[in-house]
Formats: structure tokens, sequence, C-alpha cells
């Protein structure tokens, strides 16, 4: 599914200057943000990772997403 928004800053694609989202350094960042409904999300990072989840639509992982890199 396509992210609707960014989700280092919770803005949409779209509607935002994303400069300083697209940077090397944000990529290795968790993301703060759901990218289909822009909600806070609730993030745990460990050692080995880390998680996020957005009470609407779930959980995301570091792993699954290197897995479907865009």
């Amino acid at each position: 599914m396509t992210a609707l928004y960014c989700v280092h800053c919770g803005k949409g694609i779209s509607d935002a200057d994303h400069t300083r989202c697209a940077t090397p350094r944000s990529t290795l960042e968790p993301p703060r943000y759901c990218g289909q409904c822009a909600r806070r999300m609730i993030v745990q990072v460990t050692p080995s990772g880390w998680t996020a989840r957005c009470s609407r639509h779930g959980e995301t992982t570091s792993r699954e997403d290197s897995a479907t890199a865009r």
C-alpha cells in the first residue's frame, strides 16, 4: 500500500517539502508517524532493531522494512 503521509514528519507526501525527511540519516531512523493515517506511533528501539505500532494499522518492524525497501 502506498504511503499518503511522511513517516518522519507526519505531513502529507504531496503537501509539504520533505528535503529534511529524505536525508541518508533519516533512512536509518524508525518511522514516527503512520504512513497511512499520520497518527503518531509507539516506537520501541532495541539493539537489534525497532518496532513501530499504529493503533489502527498495526505493527511494522525494521526487519519488515528492510525486506520491503522502497
